[in-house]
């Protein structure tokens, strides 16, 4: 059944269509016949009970440098003229993004909104982590610098890390002698509000990094990401290169935990980073990314199972409806 569907995200002149996920979902929406709209998280509106979006009908196509026509711009009623709601607009996961989710969950008895905002609200993605640490590496989230200073000493090499950052920004390795750990503490308090993330740093990040994409708690695929030269980060967007792979047990482990609940909370389209085929790190639920590349290497279609997950939970919906 041809769809309504209306993407959140960011300004489409500013998407690199080789790699970007969100536009693949796009093309695949298209080809299966779906109408698209898109717009940006602050034309939310909400007046008189309902929930609005200034959007602009669009088409899309794999031209780079013409890669999108907008339509007609019109006010949408987020609830009833429109099926689906794609959230995918980037980090960071700041007072604007947890906004959107309020706004959009005043809409979710009528349109479904991938992912849930109530989930992806409640799901910050090195927070949530947490209730998996038997699968984490050590990890301390906080603001002092006794409490780093003791860490590091616990753990002889340790990564700091902003808690809602991504992309691989700010992102320090700290040796065992502790130079520089003092500064790095005094700079992240004085730039971030909230407590930051201290990780025993694990060598095996050398060989790479590997993002895993579950689609409604399945594993749709993998990458390996390996950081470059002299980097200890090996997110594709400071310069990591994306390699073929495969799970390990313990990965696939750590799937068969986390799938149920992503199901659960209607989490349908997640990346989990996951190092040295052990160590789980991250849960991405805003904006995961990863799925052009996983594509390539295994010739799969996993916008097509993204879409196909989405086709499930509306039809859910209707028949809980009757």
């Amino acid at each position: 059944m041809p769809l309504r569907v209306a993407v959140q995200m960011d300004p489409m002149e500013t998407i690199g269509i080789g790699g970007d996920s969100t536009f693949a979902l796009m093309v695949k929406a298209q080809e299966l016949g779906h109408r698209l709209y898109h717009y940006l998280p602050d034309a939310l509106s909400y007046a008189g009970g309902r929930v609005y979006a200034g959007a602009h009908e669009v088409s899309v196509q794999r031209v780079e440098g013409d890669h999108f026509k907008l339509g007609e711009w019109r006010v949408l009623d987020l609830g009833s003229d429109i099926d689906v709601v794609l959230m995918r607009q980037n980090p960071p996961f700041d007072l604007g993004y947890i906004t959107a989710t309020h706004l959009l969950k005043r809409v979710a008895a009528e349109t479904l909104v991938v992912n849930d905002p109530v989930a992806v609200r409640n799901a910050p993605e090195k927070v949530w982590v947490l209730d998996f640490a038997q699968f984490m590496p050590p990890t301390a989230v906080t603001r002092s610098l006794g409490l780093a200073r003791k860490f590091l000493a616990e753990h002889g090499e340790i990564v700091v890390k902003p808690l809602h950052g991504f992309a691989g920004g700010s992102v320090f390795r700290v040796g065992s002698d502790g130079r520089n750990l003092a500064a790095l503490i005094e700079l992240f308090n004085s730039t971030y509000r909230e407590p930051h993330v201290l990780q025993k740093f694990v060598p095996e990040i050398s060989e790479g990094d590997k993002r895993i994409v579950l689609v409604d708690g399945v594993v749709a695929g993998a990458i390996n990401r390996v950081p470059g030269a002299g980097e200890i980060r090996s997110n594709l967007a400071v310069g990591g290169t994306a390699a073929k792979t495969e799970l390990t047990d313990r990965e696939r482990d750590i799937c068969a935990v986390l799938g149920p609940e992503l199901k659960r909370r209607g989490l349908v389209f997640v990346g989990i980073d996951v190092i040295g085929g052990r160590w789980l790190t991250e849960i991405n639920v805003t904006s995961p990314t990863g799925i052009v590349a996983i594509d390539a290497f295994n010739g799969t279609d996993t916008p097509g199972l993204i879409w196909e997950a989405i086709d499930c939970r509306i039809a859910a919906r209707a028949s809980a409806s009757d």
